[in-house]
C-alpha cells in the first residue's frame, strides 16, 4: 500500500491533493496518512502473528499526540527512552502493561515514575542503574520487573551515528557482564528479572545482523538458565528511502524468530518506529528562489535542517518530488538546500529534475520517523506545523509555532 503518490499527475495524500493543502497551511508542513499509518502497524504485525508479540511503538521515532492516540486504537504499545515519552503515552491511553523505558541514563525521578506507572519493564543497562532502581523499588515498597539489556558486540551495518550494539558503544552490558548482573540481581529483593533485551541499531536492511543476535541470544539463555518471561528484541527495521536502498525482508525476520521461540514460553517484545511511521508523511515546502553559481542551480526551499536534519546528521537521502508533475525537464547540476545559515543544510544533489520554478511547492518524502522528532529552533526558525490526512479529510495535529511564542520563550 503507498497512500503517498501521484495522481493524474499531481501528489496526493490519500484522497487529497499536496497542492490543495499547500495553499491551505503555511508551509514547510509535515502531512501524515493515517491509512498507510494503521497498514504498516497491520501489516508488521501480522507478519508475526503466530508468535503474538506485544508491539511498543518507537516514542523517539515520532511523538506526536494525535499519532500515538491512532496506533494505541489499533494494540499498539510503547518503547519510550524519557520521562517526557512516558508521559506522552499513557496521556494518548497506552497500557502501562505494554510500555517499556530503555536508555542509558535513566534518572531518579524517570524511575520512580515508571515504577509507580507499574509499566511492563525497565530495562536496566548497567549494574549502577540495577542498584538503583532496587533502591527506589525498597522505599516505594514495590517489586519492579525490569529487563537486562544486552550489548552483542554485533553492528547492524548502518550509519555509525544510529549503530548501537558494537562492544565500543554506551549500550546495554557486553556478554560476561550481563550474565554476572543476571545473577546478582537474584540477590536485589525488590527486583523481578523477567525480560532479556537487545537493540543494535536503526535503519538495518540486511538480515545477517539479527540472525546473529538470535543466536547469542539462545547462548545467554543457556548460560544463565533463567526462565525469562519476555525477549525484548528491540526495532532497528530498515525501509527504503530511495533506490539504492532496500527495505528489511520482514518474511524472513519472522522465520527467524519463529525458530528461535520454538520450545520457549516467551513472549516476543518489538519495538518498531521507522518501520510503522516512516513513509507515511510527505514534508511539504515551498521553492523560495533558484540561485545559478559555478555551474550549479541552488534550489532554495523554506524548509530547512531545522525541521528535517537527517541529511545533515546522517548524510540521509529523501526523495523530493514536485506537487504537480511535469514532463518537462531542466539540466545540469541541481542542489536543493534550506534556509538555514549552514553549509550542511542541504537536501540532495542530482543531475537534472522537473522542471520547477520559483513559488512552486514540493515534497520531502518518507519524514515520517525522526523527522519531527528531531526538529529544533536553529537560527530562531519557528517548528512547523503537522497535518493529518484521512482519505478525503485533513485536519492540524500540531500548529505552527507562532513567533510570539518562539522570541518570548
Amino acid at each position: 500500500m503507498n497512500s503517498i503518490r501521484l495522481r493524474k499527475n499531481n501528489l496526493c495524500i490519500e484522497n487529497i491533493s499536496a497542492l490543495k493543502l499547500a495553499t491551505k497551511y503555511k508551509t514547510p508542513f509535515y502531512c501524515y496518512s493515517l491509512s498507510q499509518l494503521k497498514d504498516n502497524f497491520n501489516r508488521f504485525n501480522n507478519t508475526f502473528k503466530t508468535i503474538k508479540p506485544i508491539i511498543c511503538f518507537s516514542v523517539k521515532s515520532n511523538s506526536n499526540l494525535t499519532l500515538l492516540k491512532e496506533l494505541k486504537k489499533i494494540g499498539s504499545g510503547a518503547d519510550v527512552v524519557s520521562l517526557g515519552e512516558l508521559l506522552k503515552a499513557i496521556k494518548a491511553g497506552m497500557n502501562p502493561k505494554k510500555i517499556v523505558f530503555s536508555g542509558v541514563g535513566k534518572t531518579e525521578e524517570e524511575i520512580r515514575a515508571a515504577i509507580k506507572k507499574r509499566i511492563l519493564l525497565i530495562n536496566v543497562e548497567s549494574e549502577n542503574e540495577a542498584v538503583l532502581i532496587n533502591k527506589i523499588s525498597k522505599k516505594l515498597s514495590r517489586k519492579t520487573s525490569i529487563g537486562i539489556r544486552l550489548n552483542p558486540n554485533v553492528t547492524g551495518k548502518t550509519h555509525k551515528k544510529i549503530s548501537t550494539g558494537g562492544k565500543n558503544e554506551k549500550f546495554g552490558l557486553l556478554y560476561n557482564d550481563c550474565v554476572n548482573l543476571c545473577q546478582k540481581i537474584k540477590r536485589m529483593e525488590n527486583l523481578k528479572l523477567e525480560g532479556l533485551s537487545v537493540h543494535i541499531g536503526s535503519q538495518i536492511t540486511n538480515i545477517k545482523p539479527f540472525k546473529e543476535v538470535l543466536s547469542i541470544l539462545n547462548k545467554i539463555l543457556n548460560k544463565t538458565k533463567i526462565d525469562f518471561k519476555f525477549i525484548d528484541l528491540g526495532g532497528g527495521m530498515g525501509i527504503s528511502y530511495s533506490n539504492k536502498e532496500k527495505q528489511l525482508n520482514l518474511q524472513q525476520y519472522a522465520q527467524l524468530v519463529r525458530k528461535f521461540t520454538k520450545n520457549k514460553n516467551v513472549k516476543i517484545i518489538f519495538e518498531p518506529g521507522r518501520f510503522i511511521v516512516g513513509n507515511t508523511a510527505v514534508l511539504i515546502s515551498k521553492i523560495i528562489y533558484i540561485k545559478k553559481s559555478n555551474n550549479k542551480k541552488f534550489v532554495i526551499l523554506d524548509t530547512g535542517m531545522n525541521d528535517l536534519i537527517r541529511p545533515a546528521l546522517y548524510n540521509a537521502e529523501h526523495k523530493i518530488v514536485p506537487l504537480k508533475k511535469t514532463n518537462k525537464r531542466i539540466g545540469g547540476n541541481i542542489e536543493f538546500v534550506g534556509p538555514v545559515c549552514e553549509s550542511a543544510d542541504k537536501f540532495l544533489s542530482q543531475k537534472g529534475f522537473a522542471q520547477i520554478k520559483e513559488g512552486d511547492y514540493v515534497g520531502l518524502t518518507h519524514v515520517g520517523a525522526y523527522g519531527m522528532s528531531l526538529s529544533s529552533n536553529y537560527n530562531c526558525r519557528p517548528t512547523a506545523a503537522e497535518i493529518m490526512v484521512t482519505g478525503s479529510k485533513h485536519k492540524l495535529i500540531r500548529k505552527r509555532q507562532s513567533l510570539e511564542n518562539l522570541v518570548n520563550n
